[in-house]
């Protein structure tokens, strides 16, 4: 068997594990990073990247059929056509991009990329299954950045009929009928896209709201927004399994009665698992936090030179967490002295409209014995939203009352997802209310929301 040694080696090449290796690469590390598929992970391959791109091939298509027989705004259009093969070509040509430029970031910081399944052997060994048979790799330092997997309803075993959200990302034609189980933000991204390619969308959740993540009065628009797509939300129902004669899906209903919901495909997506298995975790003497690997702030394991990142380490189950995670190991390993201590971990679902939450809720801090000042601003005042059709939403702050210490931003609206830098920046800043208030955002834009909910929660917003 060839054997290879490093000062680190990285198990897995998502997200964390790729952008650890580059700053290894950077650093002089000598590095090797392992994994069975191509880089970028679930994330880059089949999540966060082709999911957007269906998402926009979704909108594009719908603001097409908005146009049929015109509108408020005066465009006229004829009925659309959707290729959805071409469309899913498209995506895999982004997600190809992007493994090449990731390929070439390792390539350039002289990290080698070792394509094939790693097991470690123990805390400082590694054999890699490629294709030219197996490698022994030795370390002083090894990343466990192996991610998470769909997790399986075993009623509803994936295959055929049933699907998780890597074919849901690859399907040839849209589905007349769709099933989705789980209204988290997977789902129903997911889900709202194929409604606005024309299917007929179905959401089974077996608690009584969707996204249970957020409050009421961020989800309602997009509850909102589902209803006029025509989507059906079942709430407080169960799957239970495939029909008899396999042609849609049985559900347990409120009142425990059961019926049969016609399917040509049903969508699984109850949440994610990290993934243990398969990698020789049980060989390694760690400690567990439950399901996931047990870190300290310096994302440390039990065993000495072994660190864990990312999905492996629980939640928020997030790549840019696993990012921030990845670079800071790499600089420890190098010796300088970091700690993970950010003040937030923006999160964005990508339904429509769009979700943001950074920092602490209303209802989080008052859990945690906070009194606060809340300013709401909706973009129905707002002079940027109403000129691209997106009155839709708002912009929440939540300050502390004796200081004005900024505690948690939310907001809900179309395109909102590119605000959450400015607020993560602003609690990671320390910003007070006047802080905000004070800073002069550009005009129009729907960033004014930002700085008139500030206001608002001063007691003196100047446009409602």
């Amino acid at each position: 068997m060839k054997t290879l040694e490093c000062n680190l080696l990285i198990l897995g090449a998502g997200p964390g594990g790729y952008v650890a290796a580059i700053r290894a690469g950077q650093l002089g590390l000598d590095t090797i990073i392992v994994d069975g598929q191509a880089p970028g992970g679930t994330c880059l391959n089949v999540g966060c990247i082709p999911s957007k791109a269906l998402i926009h091939a979704a909108d594009e298509f719908e603001k097409a059929t908005h146009n049929v027989g015109g509108n408020i705004l005066g465009i006229k259009a004829g009925k659309p056509s959707l290729d959805l093969g071409k469309t899913i070509k498209w995506k895999d040509g982004i997600v190809d991009r992007l493994n090449k430029g990731v390929a070439g970031l390792l390539k350039k910081n002289k990290v080698k990329l070792l394509v094939g399944w790693g097991t470690m052997t123990d805390g400082k060994t590694c054999v890699v299954e490629t294709k030219d048979g197996p490698v022994k790799v030795t370390a002083k330092n090894v990343i466990l950045a192996t991610g998470s997997e769909p997790v399986e309803i075993p009623s509803l075993p994936f295959g055929d009929k049933v699907i998780c959200s890597t074919e849901a990302l690859s399907l040839e034609t849209v589905p007349k009928k769709l099933v989705v189980i789980g209204g988290g933000y997977i789902g129903l991204e997911l889900g709202t896209a194929y409604a606005k390619m024309g299917a007929d969308v179905t959401v089974v959740e077996a608690l009584d709201t969707i996204l249970s993540l957020y409050d009421a009065e961020l989800t309602k628009p997009v509850t909102l927004s589902l209803k006029k797509l025509g989507v059906t939300i079942l709430l407080g129902t169960k799957a239970k399994g495939l029909s008899q004669a396999g042609e849609g899906l049985v559900v347990e209903m409120p009142d425990g009665s059961e019926q049969t919901l016609a399917a040509d495909k049903i969508l699984v997506t109850v949440g994610r698992r990290a993934k243990t298995e398969g990698f020789g975790l049980e060989g390694l003497d760690l400690t567990m936090a439950g399901r996931f690997v047990a870190i300290g702030d310096r994302c440390q394991t039990s065993m000495t030179g072994v660190y864990a990142i990312g999905d492996l380490t629980g939640e928020p189950m997030l790549a840019h967490r696993a990012m921030a995670q990845g670079e800071m190991v790499a600089e420890i390993i190098a010796g300088e002295n970091r700690t993970f201590d950010k003040v937030c971990i923006p999160a964005v679902c990508f339904t429509d409209p769009e979700i943001v939450t950074a920092g602490l809720s209303p209802d989080e801090a008052a859990a945690l014995g906070y009194e606060t000042k809340i300013g709401i601003f909706p973009f129905a005042a707002n002079g940027r939203a109403m000129t691209m059709e997106a009155e839709q939403g708002f912009v929440r702050v939540v300050a502390r009352e004796d200081n004005h210490l900024v505690l948690g931003i939310q907001a809900v609206g179309k395109g909102v997802s590119e605000l959450s830098a400015t607020f993560a920046l602003a609690l990671e800043m320390g910003a007070c209310l006047e802080d905000i208030a004070g800073t002069v955002h550009a005009h129009p834009t729907q960033s004014e929301g930002f700085q008139e909910a500030a206001l608002k929660a001063l007691g003196h917003a100047l446009h409602i």
